[in-house]
């Protein structure tokens, strides 16, 4: 898909852009100016707007679509747009959000229908309600949020782009190793993130909301499984296995983890996410990467570059 996220160093770019993002800074010499996040559907570029004073941050808020004339430039490794030229959209132009929103290559349709079919493998009694409750509570923003604001999945529907990932992984895992109890390890996989549609604000120009800031995901999800066995009448150790696998996904305490793994399927879990996670970034960054050449730095992995290889 060509795009802005598929230029190269010293291209030209004159085209529409959304802003995902846009960040008042202030430069060492006291001036202000706008970091931002522009996208369209095949990826984001970040752009620094100089000498962008209240009159700026006015016209060029996050979620509003600009005609943009720059440059593509390599800063530090990293692929930036050097704005020359930019304007907001006019009222007689055609051009709509729709139109520059990056969503999953699989329809998210097709992503709900195979993640049921898992919620029908599940035979704990316990464990299949309270996840086919929280996932009915859900549904809508469940299939139409991204997964993160920056770094991996952060696109419409990116969210349960990664769950359906996960549970193939999860459940070619549960095969090699069957004493792996498959209903936790799905049930903890679907649930993870779910906190996820509360703690950010939607599909177009993600931010945290509120209770994303001061509570997160985490801490959200545990109270709506708690919330679901409450209205589901249900006082058993599955709750609390449920519980330990969202509290404990991220793996250690230094990486946002209240709980470190203490249950076979957690710590499964905690690797099926993070090699998720980091697939997704180098995916997309080795497919803007020509053969014989290395990626930009990738933050999320170390800000490392990574070499695409010449051979098939």
């Amino acid at each position: 898909m060509e795009g802005i996220a598929t230029l190269k160093v010293g291209e030209t770019v004159e085209q529409y852009l959304l802003i995902k993002q846009a960040v008042k800074g202030v430069t060492t010499a006291g001036k202000p100016f706008l970091t931002l996040i522009f996208q369209d559907k095949s990826g984001s570029i970040e752009a620094k707007l100089w000498d962008a004073g209240d009159e700026q941050v006015q016209l060029y808020p996050a979620g509003s679509i600009v005609y943009i004339g720059g440059e593509i430039q390599d800063y530090r490794g990293k692929m930036q747009l050097r704005i020359k030229q930019i304007r907001p959209v006019r009222d007689d132009e055609t051009i709509q959000v729709s139109d520059l929103v990056q969503s999953s290559e699989t329809p998210k349709e097709e992503l709900y229908e195979e993640l049921q079919s898992y919620l029908f493998e599940l035979r704990n009694p316990a464990i299949q309600r309270i996840t086919r409750h929280i996932v009915k509570k859900h549904e809508d923003a469940f299939i139409t949020f991204p997964a993160a604001t920056k770094n991996h999945h952060e696109y419409a529907s990116g969210l349960i782009d990664h769950v359906t990932s996960m549970l193939r992984l999860g459940k070619s895992i549960a095969t090699l190793y069957p004493t792996l109890n498959s209903d936790l390890l799905y049930a903890g996989i679907i649930l993870h993130d779910i906190g996820k549609v509360i703690e950010l604000s939607g599909p177009v120009s993600t931010v945290y909301t509120v209770k994303g800031n001061l509570l997160g995901h985490i801490s959200i999800m545990v109270s709506e499984i708690e919330l679901a066995a409450t209205e589901l009448d249900l006082d058993c150790e599955e709750v609390m296995l449920l519980q330990h696998m969202v509290l404990s996904h991220h793996g250690k305490e230094e990486w946002g983890s209240p709980k470190k793994p203490l249950i076979q399927e957690a710590e499964i879990l905690h690797y099926i996410d993070n090699i998720d996670a980091k697939m997704n970034t180098l995916k997309r960054a080795l497919s803007k990467t020509e053969p014989g050449e290395f990626t930009e730095r990738l933050f999320a992995l170390d800000n490392r570059s990574f070499y695409k290889p010449t051979i098939e």
